[in-house]
């Protein structure tokens, strides 16, 4: 990769419209429209625009960017409409957690897992010496995020980094804030040139290289782990996967121990223990067991019980390292999605308590509505959030038991439905 030292001064005082525009002043890099890369542009560039992305240069100044840098990273960088179309929901969050796990650790996606754990077996054995990270679970993490690097590979699937951060900061509503912070790191790393902006690949919201981290993390964690200089989460293995091993480690990640169990709830179980916290001793003593059989092999670990589905399907004791995976995502499906991909990797089964596919979920605005008429007819709500926590199952609960329905705590449309007729 040619310097920035070596262009000179005059790039300074070349306007940045003119840059945005498509103007062919730093071209080392190819064409605005590479084939086999993400456009930078659909149509014309509104000024409003090109306003927005020079007034983020006195940020990125006094963060150590050079005008060269800010000025080669936005050459023909337009809105991109489809980020912002994007932005307004998240598959963790709006789709039925069973569909999404299905996905998640579909017959395909686990046979190429297990091809990756033996491609890269040496690799792999260095990674989890050097940061204690269980190898399934990073190439679980690989799997999720990227198909193991696949969808980095079509242009139709990926976005330009750049281009989607832009965007997101000039027109993101409530992640405008968020989209403005992650372009700063992403110019920072642009100064630092691990990589150059065209081939800074990843989401609609910035989550970049093969294992997807956002720029804040890739500034804070990623790491050259092939040894050639540069932290190459995009075209090298060995620096992807490392570098989520080294931010799972950071993250708090127990070496030796798993993410958690799936278990049986013991009969006249208390619904009100979901989300409490306790020793695996303490869960078998209440009459938790394995659903897979066995004793729990380190039962003074804690763990807290997760019913993603209600106490009518497969439920969970979660330990530390669910945690640590939650840093990655903040999802509870997201989690579940990695552990249980990890356990199929390794010869693990399905789950063994089905999910209770019978009902249809809520996107977020249904969750709203429903909790704000659960509200309007006397049930506790402190929020009206779209999200569903321990105090709105517990309302629904409540008002299934009231009117002698079975009492499952879904957020269902079902139950919008009824509560709509009133």
């Amino acid at each position: 990769m040619r310097t920035l030292s070596r262009i000179g001064r005059g790039v300074a005082l070349l306007t940045l419209a003119g840059l945005i525009a498509g103007c062919a002043i730093l071209g080392d890099f190819g064409p605005a429209n590479e084939p086999g890369l993400p456009p930078l542009a659909d149509g014309p560039i509104p000024p409003e625009f090109t306003a927005f992305v020079e007034s983020q240069w006195p940020t990125a100044e006094a963060r150590g960017v050079s005008r060269a840098t800010f000025v080669r990273a936005f050459q023909g960088v337009g809105p991109d409409n489809d980020v912002l179309v994007r932005a307004t929901s998240q598959p963790e969050f709006s789709r039925a957690i069973w569909d999404y796990l299905d996905d998640m650790a579909a017959e395909s996606r686990i046979a190429t897992g297990r091809d990756m754990l033996v491609r890269h077996r040496d690799l792999l054995d260095r990674i989890e010496a050097t940061y204690g990270v269980d190898r399934a679970v990073v190439v679980a993490i690989w799997g999720m995020e990227s198909s193991y690097g696949a969808i980095l590979r079509d242009p139709t699937k990926v976005k330009n980094v750049v281009r989607a951060l832009a965007t997101l900061g000039w027109r993101g509503g409530s992640r405008a804030a968020y989209g403005r912070q992650q372009l700063n790191a992403v110019l920072r790393i642009l100064e630092h040139h691990d990589v150059d902006a065209r081939h800074m690949t990843g989401s609609w919201a910035g989550a970049m290289g093969q294992t997807q981290f956002i720029p804040t993390t890739y500034l804070g964690y990623a790491v050259d782990f092939d040894g050639d200089g540069r932290r190459d989460i995009w075209t090298s293995v060995p620096d992807a996967l490392a570098s989520t091993a080294n931010y799972l480690k950071k993250s708090g990640w127990q070496a030796g121990a798993t993410w958690g169990y799936e278990v049986i709830l013991p009969p006249g179980f208390d619904t009100s223990l979901e989300g409490r916290s306790a020793t695996l001793a303490d869960w078998t003593a209440r009459g938790f067991v394995r659903a897979a059989g066995g004793a729990f092999p380190r039962p003074g670990d804690q763990a807290t019980l997760l019913l993603p589905a209600g106490p009518g399907g497969p439920a969970f004791l979660t330990l530390r390292n669910f945690q640590a995976i939650k840093r990655y995502n903040n999802a509870n499906a997201y989690a579940l999605g990695v552990g249980h991909l990890a356990d199929r990797l390794k010869g693990g089964g399905p789950f063994v308590t089905p999910w209770p596919r019978g009902y249809t979920p809520l996107d977020e605005d249904g969750r709203a509505e429903l909790q704000s008429r659960l509200r309007a007819i006397g049930f506790p709500l402190d929020k009206i959030d779209g999200k569903v926590g321990p105090q709105t199952v517990a309302a629904i609960r409540a008002y299934e038991a009231q009117r002698g329905l079975a009492v499952t705590g879904h957020a269902s449309l079902e139950l919008l439905t009824l509560l709509r007729g009133g």
